[in-house]
């Protein structure tokens, strides 16, 4: 049984040409029956019958297993054929940032994509998701068949292992992730809370994001320039202000962001002390990730404000990275101990048509010795006669088969069934 897994990500090809092979998702069944034809056609993999695609803003990947008739570089050569032929590329444009991963390497990644061990933010679980509408599609297109549906049952089944029993997905690896979570430890849920942004540049568009995955009460931009903070407001359905607006704004917010240029503080004690006034010491959070600060320090001593800086927060991502590192490498472990066991059901699958021979085979040996007993009976046999007559021919039927390649086998072939043979039959030698 051969498996393959052959596709490109973030980390092999630029935005540009990962958009090119992206499949919509409404195209996906369709997709599924095209490689499953592809494949039938080349007849390399005996796998059309088993195919599923994902395909992700940062991946696009196709699962494929079936009994080889072909080698598996000439199966993992028509995979990619399949991909550049269904986006009309260039196949000597795309091969190059493929990766093909056949066996148990295309097993194991897929457990690790599941696991988040492969994505763009390492831990993320929106992938898992994306993998079980994948396997939706593929299953709705008949591409899923006993191999590929026990593989995906069981990446589904490491993925909710890695991530009950290590920290993969608990600690923050970036500022942003960690404001977050900092907020966190504050309110129990951030549903309920106002949010302003001060600055609309890069590490506030960063921060914007991940507070906004968290869906807000309400998510403010205050930026000197008035235009450039609505543009970037009107892609969280926020609203924006002026910086001018902040003494009498401020009061309104639970959660302030700031990273400006300024080379002076933009919010002062007097202004923090009044806010909170105003709010009935209800507690506010604030983070300050301006170099040089946004916010005065001594408003970090205000008993109602928990005020962050850029270092407070880069303890916490090296934190999060240290634990991040440990969980992966548990993760990791998890990962090739279910490779190993999953490996080695699909060996033991590889003999099942021998077994279903074997039980078709005494079948057919116990029917002809039972008719044969029935006859004898009918002829007023005495009966402990032709019960011996029966276990006699069911006997000589199955040593017949051993005994003769035996006898006609030589030299090592020989020696090797005369090694094997007691082994089957459980005799002493």
């Amino acid at each position: 049984m051969q498996f393959l897994a052959v596709g490109l990500n973030h980390t092999t090809a630029p935005v540009s040409l990962r958009e090119k092979v992206a499949f919509p998702a409404d195209q996906i069944r369709q997709a599924v029956a095209s490689a499953r034809a592809w494949f039938g056609r080349d007849g390399l993999v005996d796998a059309g019958k088993e195919a599923a695609i994902l395909s992700t803003c940062n991946r696009t990947e196709l699962y494929a297993a079936g009994a080889a008739a072909g080698s598996v570089e000439e199966a993992i050569d028509a995979t990619a054929h399949f991909l550049a032929h269904y986006h009309k590329l260039s196949y000597s444009e795309l091969r190059p940032y493929l990766y093909t991963l056949p066996q148990d390497h295309a097993v194991r990644h897929a457990f690790r994509v599941a696991s988040g061990l492969d994505s763009m933010v390492l831990g993320e679980p929106q992938i898992l998701g994306q993998m079980k509408d994948a396997v939706r599609h593929a299953e709705a297109a008949g591409g899923l068949g006993t191999y590929l549906h026990q593989m995906f049952q069981r990446t589904f089944a490491v993925a909710k292992e890695v991530r009950s029993t290590t920290a993969i997905g608990t600690q923050s690896v970036s500022m942003a992730a960690a404001a977050v979570r900092l907020s966190q430890r504050i309110f129990d849920t951030i549903t309920e809370q106002n949010v302003l942004f001060i600055g609309a540049g890069e590490m506030i568009e960063l921060c914007a994001t991940h507070f906004a995955a968290q869906r807000p009460k309400s998510l403010t931009i205050a930026n000197r320039t008035l235009e450039r903070g609505e543009a970037l407001a009107r892609r969280f359905d926020g609203r924006a202000i002026r910086l001018a607006e902040l003494p009498d704004q401020l009061a309104n917010f639970d959660i302030v962001v700031s990273s400006t240029a300024s080379s002076l503080p933009i919010i002062g004690l007097g202004m923090v002390e009044r806010a909170i006034k105003v709010r009935r010491h209800k507690p506010m959070f604030m983070v300050d990730l301006a170099v040089p600060r946004d916010i005065e320090a001594e408003v970090g001593r205000l008993n109602d404000v928990f005020l962050y800086t850029v270092d407070d927060l880069a303890s916490a991502v090296q934190t999060g990275l240290e634990n991040r590192q440990a969980a992966v490498a548990q993760a990791e472990a998890i990962i090739e101990t279910r490779v190993r066991s999953f490996m080695h059901w699909v060996e033991s699958r590889a003999v099942v048509p021998l077994i279903q021979d074997l039980h078709e085979t005494s079948e057919a040996f116990r029917l002809a010795e039972l008719e044969r007993a029935r006859k004898l009976l009918a002829k007023g046999e005495d009966i402990d006669t032709v019960l011996e007559a029966l276990s006699k021919g069911l006997t000589a039927k199955f040593l017949h088969g051993p005994q003769q390649a035996l006898h006609e086998a030589q030299g090592d072939e020989r020696a090797r069934l005369a090694t094997l043979l007691p082994h089957l039959f459980r005799t002493k030698r």
